[in-house]
Formats: structure tokens, sequence, C-alpha cells
């Protein structure tokens, strides 16, 4: 056993597990760094993903080392903290056990900061067949598919068969689905357009489909006006009261009866917290979240807390139903609950959660973006460059900032995306035939 490890087992103090490594939990175990708390964190990836631009890295704008970032490279200089990569299959809150494939771990303060997954709301074939947009890996199978789609068409006999290669269907009009929709329509304008010379580029359609009669629905009035109109200046087809009910990777069939053929399908239609076997007791079935009072406790658990898109905490006013499930609200809750658990420490009383909306932001193209900050709604180049300084501060790393303004420069000169390799070919899964 190494002196380090020693060490570290060795710590006198109450040993705080971290499961999920994504906004809440890396402000977590930073503001912990040198408490006098034994942290650990628990996390099935080995790094950090910065899920705000996954859709540049499926649209082959980014490489995916650009925004991620090891764990172990955050971890390695704190003396309290240590990282186990595994999959967390529940917890035993009686015992105070955190069962993993790879071992039990033992807690005096566990905190639950494990995210969001697709929210396919109970579509079982719609879960198989749609491509979604949550980590790296479905990113570069997005970056793959469409890459393929544009080789294949070549190869297809007729107007029709092309139509189905280049057709490419968004469910979900919010920010992931706005921002995939133009950055795919600036593809068709430049990439297919000047090297994919034999195809007819007009050909390619990007459609964004959503059940709300609005684009961005939770953004103002205003700036969803504004990014619809930035949508169709870009030949998107946006199709608003639309609800998709079935897909089987061929045909998409939509509420009314009428249908459309695709390839390929994007599900970026919502969301839904990433639960753990063992606290049942404590979870909100419709919202799919844990129920925590204003210092993010875990309702019948003390010593659980639970931050970020998985916590549903009502805050008298505007978020009586519980805050977005959006990064700003699991950092200013990761960053209060270090606060407490220190105050706890020192026998003080806990302070109660509230949020502080700093506004929206998305982005559909150059110089097109649309920013809510309170009253003010705007949009254009200044709204983009907001967009673009916003992200690129809040990535972890000056490497990854770098690498990120380098490709964000080159692509604004060259009007290139940079990462068009099919490194990894996306194969579809076998559907079984019922």
């Amino acid at each position: 056993m190494s002196k380090v490890k020693q060490r570290y087992d060795r710590l006198p103090y109450p040993t705080v597990v971290v499961i999920g490594g994504g906004f809440a939990g890396l402000e977590v175990i930073r503001g912990l760094d040198g408490k006098p708390f034994k942290v650990l964190l628990l996390d099935k990836q080995n790094h950090h993903c910065f899920q705000p631009l996954l859709y540049q890295v499926a649209t082959a704008s980014l490489s995916a080392d650009s925004i991620a970032h090891p764990f172990r490279r955050t971890v390695a200089p704190m003396d309290n903290v240590a990282f186990r990569m595994c999959t967390v299959q529940r917890v035993d809150p009686a015992a105070k056990l955190v069962h993993t494939d790879r071992g039990s771990f033992g807690y005096d303060k566990l905190i639950i900061a494990t995210g969001s997954t697709t929210n396919f709301f109970n579509n079982a074939r719609m879960e198989q067949e749609a491509m979604q947009l949550k980590s790296i890996s479905q990113a570069l199978d997005i970056r793959s598919d469409f890459l393929q789609d544009f080789e294949s068409a070549l190869y297809a006999q007729d107007e029709a068969g092309q139509r189905r290669y280049l057709n490419f269907i968004i469910v979900g009009a919010g920010p992931t689905g706005v921002e995939m929709a133009g950055a795919l329509a600036e593809i068709r304008r430049t990439v297919l357009k000047r090297e994919y010379r034999e195809l007819e580029s007009e050909r390619m359609q990007i459609w964004l489909v959503d059940g709300n009669d609005r684009v961005l629905n939770s953004f103002s009035e205003a700036s969803s006006a504004q990014a619809l109109r930035y949508l169709k200046d870009m030949g998107v087809h946006v199709k608003l009261n639309a609800r998709v009910v079935s897909y089987d990777g061929e045909q998409v069939v939509f509420m009314d009866g009428t249908t459309m053929e695709a390839n390929t399908l994007l599900w970026a239609a919502g969301v839904k917290g990433a639960l753990i076997p063992g606290l049942e007791a404590a979870e909100v079935p419709k919202a799919n979240r844990y129920r925590v009072d204003r210092t993010n406790r875990l309702e019948g658990f003390p010593d659980i807390h639970v931050l970020g898109d998985v916590a549903l905490m009502s805050e008298e006013g505007r978020w009586e139903r519980g805050h977005p499930q959006v990064a700003p609200a699991a950092v200013q809750q990761a960053k209060l609950l270090v606060r407490n658990l220190l105050r706890e420490a020192e026998g003080k009383a806990l302070l109660p959660f509230a949020y502080r909306d700093k506004g929206s932001m998305a982005t559909i193209g150059r110089y097109k973006a649309v920013v809510d900050v309170g009253r003010l709604h705007f949009g254009g180049l200044i709204a983009w460059l907001g967009w673009m300084f916003v992200h690129l501060m809040s990535l972890v790393g000056y490497r990854n900032r770098l690498q990120v303004l380098f490709n964000w420069a080159w692509k604004y000169m060259s009007w290139k995306n940079t990462i068009r390799l099919i490194i990894r070919p996306y194969v579809r899964k076998a559907t079984p035939v019922e």
C-alpha cells in the first residue's frame, strides 16, 4: 500500500461520498478540498463532460477531449479527496453503504449528484431507435452517423433514397434541439455543398419538431420568436404543435397520422433524473427526482443530500414546482451545501437555498444567438459573442479553453467543421421482430 493511500485511509474526518462528477459533484469536491472531510468521488466515467458543448462534438466542430477533463487531474493535488471509477448499483441508507460493481463504500455523508438521462416517456421503441445526446460516446455516434449518411447517400439509386439518408429529424425544440438544428444547417451550407459536390445539397432537410407552440419554450416570447426567425432563415423546417408517437428506424409517425421518412432521428424532447435503487421512499415518480428540503437534504434521510437535476426542491414563488434542470442551479446548490457542511461541523444553523436565475442563452449559428437576462432580451452578434465567452470560461481546465478557442477561431476563418472523421463507425442495433 502506497504512503499516499495510507495517509488518505487514516484521515480522522467524516467520510463524504459523492456520486457523480458533473457540475454539482465537481463543485463539491473542489469546495471540500483541504477541509476536515474525507471525500470519495464515484463515477462510471473517468472524466467530467461539459454537456452544453456536446452538440459541437456531434457536429464535428470540436474534438471529444476538448470538452472532457479527467477526474484524476482534478483530484490528484487534493490530499483529502480520492476517486473511484465504478457503476453505482444501489444505496443502503440503513447500513450507510453505497454498493457498486467494484465493491461497497461506507459513508457518514452521502451526496447524490447523478444528473439526468434522456426522457423517452416510456416509449421503449423510440428509446431503441432514436439517437440521444447526453454523453461523449453518444455525440461521437451522432457524428459518425451523419457522416456515414452522407457517404451512403452517394450510393442511393434514386432521389427518394438520397432524401431518406439526408433527412434529419430533431424532436424537441429546447436549447439542445435548436442548437443542433442550427449546426446541421451550417453543415449543409458549407461541408455538404463544397465537399459532397455529387449530391444536391438542398436534398438535405432538417426538421425541428416540438409539441409546444414555439421553440425555446422556457425562454421569453421575444427570444423564442427571434430564434424561430434564425432557424427559418437557415432553412430549418420547424414543425410545432406536433407530437411524434413512433419511429422504426426509417419512418416517423406523428400523432395526427402523418408520416415522414428519415434514417436519423435525434431525441431531445426532455430529461429525467438519474435515480439510484434503494431510495425509493424519497422519489417523486411523476418528476423522476428526489424530494429534498431547502438545504438539499433528502426527505427522510438526514445524512443524504441530493443536488442538481435529480433534486426536486420547492421554493416559494417562481420555483414552487422545482428548479430548472440546468448547470447554474446545480452549481449554486453545491456551493451552498459545502458551506452548510462546514457550518454543521461547527455546530451552526444551516442556510436555506435560494436560486438566483442568471438568465438563459442559446446559439443557432454564426452571429445568431438569443439571450434572456432578467427583463433584458437580445440577440445577434452581441448575444453570440456572449454565449461563446460564457461557455468558454465555464470549461474545466485551461487546456480545454485554449483548444476550444482555437477550434472556434479556425472554424470562423475557414467555415469548416474540422473533425469530420469516422474513427468509430456507428452500427445501428438490430431491432427484434415482434
